[in-house]
């Protein structure tokens, strides 16, 4: 796009007070009458601001702000001025601005730091473009830079430049294509000396050059271009990646709760949603009963939108309506599945074709956006049939109250009629002409003063729809059932999406082996970015069909990830239906499939528990190896920050991974954290103690040993059954399902004597489904000591909270060859059971 740079200059402060934490600038320009900020808003937290009237600070923050930093004045926070410069120093970190030059230029270090962690580019820091804005500051060579929300592996984003966009990103190249589904500007620097975020609240469109450019006389670095509208920008300082997330939390808002039954096996597929012949409600009733035949649990379905494809020509998709020869009885259909143990996720798309039996009434109402060129309705070309169909329509203009409501009603009719759950889908808005209008009169959006006539979908920007496509989907399954917690799928997602919608995935991916390792660089910093709820299309999306080896790979992997689903659109001979992945397809690995999927299950509590601990604190259960081990140089290294290869779940376990068709072992560096860590236990056969600190190679036949799972010593892990279990705040068990009343701990105690005297591991639970005003998390604690011959164990439950778990006793399990007994140091009794199928020692501990 044509650049347009123009640097307002000569800058004077007209801060009200010296000594406030901030300080703010007016250019005396008459040509740039730019407003320059930047205040201290919290103990590690800087607000930036840049603006004029023709270009206003984000009209819709995706965060939210707070009003002044002058309740940032506090103890530990200090001011000191200088003729053009200011220094704002809170705790351990010092802040200055300079105006000296041509240019406001921001410095921010540690106090005991030989060098800034992040320092603005002298005489081009903060710029006018255009309509829109840039900012460039230094960058740091052989340094981690991860974030943007999602975008292509390795998961080190240094070196490369990236649009700022959402689109549908059909079969995409995981290492090359871009922009994918999402857009969240938030870019984090990570080193072994300090982290700084950067994230911009604009849902606009822009750009992202994270050191993909230099200049003889700039020298090197990074630079944001936002298209439209003023800057503002958070800075956020900590010593650890852990430090920006959750801090960065507080303002975007921590992870959803989500169902825990939403971490069992969820299935999909086009194919069957598609069927005429048998109809789609008897192919997706047999797919439940298969899975009973084949033993192998699963939680829910996602219901692609064919159940919403016209009956009659032109067979395009309507949504909210349903194809009534496909499914000619919904709730009777719905109520069957729900027997069988399956919910239902259902595909909804914001837009309307032409086609659309409501398409006039959305028109007549103001429901769409409006073309100022031609002065009516906005008319896009929309995905309408088969891969690559289209027809014309329009997008759901969400600031619009008729089409908020439209939304809303909709989705409460499709809950109301026995839909568990809505999958916000195609929802990147990738629309061809910034100029359309929005209609800014839904009640709940907040317009500031003086922009009521700039409507333009480029300075709003055309993520905001996403965020609000989000809230509609919702607010209406709340207002459908206000005592459960709404569960919303989506694909685009913003920051201010996930205020509203728990999960997300990787779209639309390929089948490949590459496509298998790169997806855990997305994880990575989907995590980062507070998709915490995220996974991938396991076995691929599009593409050829995955051999045995590939599938077993993709799912041994996938079970160790925050969301475990399998759905696919394989257009091969068919672009309408497609094929999809079952997981009996290959019967010779069907065993091993159904092992996977079981162990599954069995790891919900600790899956459940690290969720829980994300809604609460914003950590991410699926982590970068070197969380928490900023100390280990090994972790800085290119191989390590890429991301690719493996990963943590949790802190107790580290999960490797095979990525290329017929080997046999595979390589896994075992990070360490201080001199006094015990290093870790091999969970498949041969079950080695290993040192950490070092790179291994284990045996991983894929139809033996499987991929990498090693336990850090020290560590544990919660699990229940292997089998789809009813939550105990469900009411309702019409499928007759076994109740969660067993709970067991696999604890890793060090070979030997321990180095330390006890090792502590805590878990949560709730009753997995209640409203978040309604929850009540308890905490359970399991400590235990090792000597040569016993492993001591003590056991807390922490159930004030008002949640009492249904499981009465808890089940203690030694790793395999570890022919130790057990015994209480807090009076419980511990009762010896049969060794389990890997030979590991079990005992039952149950209060006198």
């Amino acid at each position: 796009m044509p650049r347009r740079e123009r640097v307002p200059s000569l800058w004077k402060n007209v801060s009200a007070s010296s000594t406030a934490p901030g300080v703010r600038l007016e250019s005396t320009s008459h040509e740039l009458p730019f407003a320059f900020g930047f205040e201290l808003i919290g103990s590690n937290v800087f607000r930036t601001t840049f603006s004029s009237e023709s270009h206003p600070l984000p009209p819709h923050p995706s965060v939210v702000i707070p009003t002044s930093g002058q309740q940032a004045l506090r103890a530990g926070t200090s001011v000191g001025s200088g003729g053009k410069s200011k220094e704002i120093r809170t705790g351990e970190v010092v802040a200055s601005v300079d105006w000296s030059r041509s240019s406001p230029l921001v410095s921010i270090s540690y106090v005991d730091s030989d060098e800034p962690l992040h320092t603005d580019l002298p005489d081009r820091s903060y710029v006018v473009d255009g309509d829109g804005i840039a900012h460039y500051s230094r960058y740091k060579r052989g340094t981690l830079h991860v974030g943007l929300g999602e975008k292509a592996a390795p998961m080190n984003l240094s070196g490369r430049r990236f649009e700022l966009s959402a689109t549908d990103s059909f079969g995409y190249d995981v290492y090359r294509t871009d922009p994918l589904y999402k857009h969240i500007p938030l870019l984090i620097n990570a080193t072994p000396a300090g982290c700084v975020g950067l994230f911009s609240t604009s849902h606009g469109r822009g750009e992202y050059s994270v050191g993909a450019e230099m200049d003889g006389m700039w020298g090197r670095y990074k630079v944001y271009r936002q298209d439209y509208g003023g800057l503002e920008e958070v800075v956020i300082v900590g010593k650890t990646l852990k430090d920006v997330v959750t801090t960065y939390a507080e303002f975007a808002g921590y992870p959803l709760l989500v169902p825990r039954w939403a971490f069992g096996y969820l299935s999909g597929g086009m194919k069957y949603s598609m069927l005429d012949d048998p109809p789609a409600s008897e192919a997706l009733l047999r797919l439940a009963r298969k899975m009973r035949e084949h033993d192998i649990p699963c939680s829910a379905h996602q219901m692609s939108s064919g159940y919403t494809v016209a009956e009659r020509e032109p067979k395009t998709r309507n949504v909210f309506t349903w194809n009534r020869h496909r499914f000619p009885d919904p709730r009777g259909w719905i109520q069957e599945h729900h027997k069988l143990g399956m919910r239902l996720i259902a595909n909804v798309k914001p837009y309307v074709l032409a086609s659309h039996p409501e398409y006039q009434k959305l028109k007549n109402a103001g429901a769409l956006f409006t073309d100022p060129h031609t002065k009516t309705t906005a008319v896009a070309r929309l995905w309408s049939a088969g891969g690559g169909e289209s027809d014309e329509g329009g997008h759901i203009d969400f600031t619009s109250a008729a089409g908020f409501g439209w939304w809303v009603n909709g989705v409460k009719k499709l809950r109301e009629e026995g839909i568990d759950c809505i999958w916000n889908d195609n929802n990147e808005y990738a629309i061809a002409d910034d100029s359309w209008q929005c209609a800014l009169d839904q009640p709940s959006l907040a317009v500031p003063e003086g922009l009521e006539e700039r409507r333009s979908i480029g300075l709003w920007g055309r993520s905001l729809h996403t965020e609000l496509h989000g809230k509609a989907s919702h607010d209406a399954l709340l207002e459908a059932d206000p005592d459960s917690r709404p569960f919303v799928l989506t694909r685009g997602a913003t920051a201010g999406t996930m205020r509203y919608a728990c999960s997300s995935w990787s779209g639309d991916n390929m089948t490949s082996w590459p496509g298998m390792k790169g997806a855990n660089a997305l994880s990575l910093t989907a995590g980062m970015c507070l998709m915490q709820c995220y996974g991938h299309d396991i076995g691929g999306f599009e593409g050829p069909q995955p051999s045995p080896e590939l599938l077993l790979r993709w799912v041994q992997l996938g079970v160790y990830s925050p969301r475990f689903a399998i759905n696919c659109f394989k257009t091969g001979d068919d672009n309408n239906v497609g094929d999809v992945i079952e997981p009996w397809m290959h019967p010779s690995i069907t065993h091993l499939v159904r092992k996977a999927i079981k162990r599954r299950y069995e790891m919900i509590p600790y899956l459940y528990s690290l969720m829980l601990s994300s809604h609460q604190t914003a950590i991410p259960p699926q982590r970068w190896t070197g969380w928490g081990y900023e100390s280990d140089p090994e972790i800085w290294t290119p191989e390590m920050m890429d991301g690719e290869c493996q990963y943590w779940l949790g802190d107790s376990i580290l999960v490797g991974g095979v990525y290329e068709p017929g080997a046999s072992q595979a390589r896994v560096y075992l990070p360490k954290q201080t001199d006094s860590d015990e290093g870790f236990l091999n969970l498949n056969a041969p079950y080695q103690h290993f040192p950490p600190g070092q790179w291994i190679t284990i045996d991983a036949e894929w139809h033996g040993a499987g991929i990498p799972v090693l336990a850090k010593v020290g560590t544990a892990i919660p699990i229940g059954r292997d089998v789809q279990v009813l939550s105990p705040g469900e009411k309702e068990n019409v499928a007759g399902l076994p109740l969660d009343d067993y709970r067991a701990v696999e604890i890793f105690p060090p070979p030997g004597k321990g180095a330390n005297d006890w090792y502590v591991f805590e878990w949560r639970e709730d009753d997995g489904v209640s409203a978040v005003c309604k929850v009540k998390i308890s905490k359970y604690t399991i400590s235990f000591n090792a000597t040569e011959s016993q492993v001591r164990v003590k056991f807390t439950r922490d159930e004030k909270s008002g949640f009492v778990a249904p499981w009465k006793t808890l089940v203690a399990i030694l790793p395999a060859g570890d022919l130790r007994s057990v015994v209480s140091e807090d009076d419980m009794q511990v009762r010896a059971l049969k060794t389990d199928q890997q030979g590991r020692q079990q005992f039952e501990l149950s209060r006198r």
